[in-house]
């Protein structure tokens, strides 16, 4: 039975799982992975008890003391498996992950999703995430209709799928909006100390005056032979930024990262000189 915090108060934006089938989704795709497990937002345990049920360490990290207290009752049977979760209250956007390989999983709340999202992708040693949020989050983070500029600047680095939509009327109070299961997986298509210098390059391709990929690149003084090589065999000269794939975004980098190769840019508005990234 999914349990309900009795008073039905709501100030911290939590949006509570009453169909089960929802955590037992969600606990099937962390089944497939290994290693102890983080929770973000475990409200009264939904998704905990039966993420204890898999018999591996459990750290459950709660902003509200009034579940803590209450999860930790459901909890108190210390004899089978829920001996093995540990209930902290904190804040998420605060705590610091484990240096041990883990897995994250959570009902993130939906006024939060942005930030958590960017706390969780600046945090190493954990190698997958399973998370329902927002639907159009969701859709975006996955890449369904187009990359956005965060999707596109974490790519080399995560995998992001979409598993499913999930309707309001799964969640006490029903939100505004459906919710959507996400897989995030860590991946290294390219190197860790790429990762500043890359993200500058593709906030600039997504900000950069031009029509189609190839003009953006034109007047930044980056249509080199390498890249318009590039372009030309992906098609890519009137693409946007959110047309481009992960592969795509991890060449084009290649092409046109600094020290990659002597460049001979191609009707740059630079004077002929090549413009640095910003």
């Amino acid at each position: 039975m999914t349990h309900l915090p009795s008073d039905g108060r709501h100030e911290h934006g939590q949006n509570f799982l009453t169909d089960p089938r929802v955590p037992a989704a969600m606990v099937d795709l962390v089944a497939r992975t290994s290693g102890p497990i983080l929770e973000i937002g475990p409200g009264d345990g939904a998704i905990t008890v039966p993420l204890a049920r898999l018999g591996r360490p459990v750290v459950a990290v709660e902003i509200d003391g009034r579940h803590v207290a209450r999860l930790r009752r459901r909890l108190a049977d210390r004899t089978g498996p829920t001996a093995r979760v540990d209930v902290r209250h904190a804040d998420y956007l605060h705590f610091a992950h484990p240096a041990e390989p883990h897995v994250v999983v959570g009902n993130v709340p939906f006024h939060v999703t942005t930030a958590i999202l960017r706390k969780l992708l600046d945090e190493p040693g954990w190698s997958h995430a399973v998370l329902l949020v927002q639907w159009e989050v969701a859709r975006r983070r996955a890449g369904v209709g187009g990359a956005t500029l965060l999707t596109a600047q974490w790519w080399p680095w995560f995998s992001f799928e979409l598993h499913g939509r999930v309707p309001a009327r799964a969640f006490r109070p029903s939100p505004g909006t459906d919710g959507g299961l996400l897989r995030v997986t860590r991946r290294a298509l390219l190197p860790a100390e790429d990762r500043a210098a890359y993200q500058r390059f593709v906030a600039d391709v997504f900000t950069g005056r031009g029509r189609g990929l190839a003009d953006v690149l034109r007047r930044r003084g980056l249509l080199d032979d390498a890249a318009s090589s590039l372009i030309a065999r992906e098609r890519l000269g009137s693409a946007l930024a959110r047309d481009l794939t992960a592969p795509q975004w991890v060449a084009l980098w290649g092409a046109v990262r600094p020290g990659s190769a002597p460049r001979r840019t191609a009707g740059a508005r630079t004077g002929g000189q090549r413009r640095g990234l910003r």
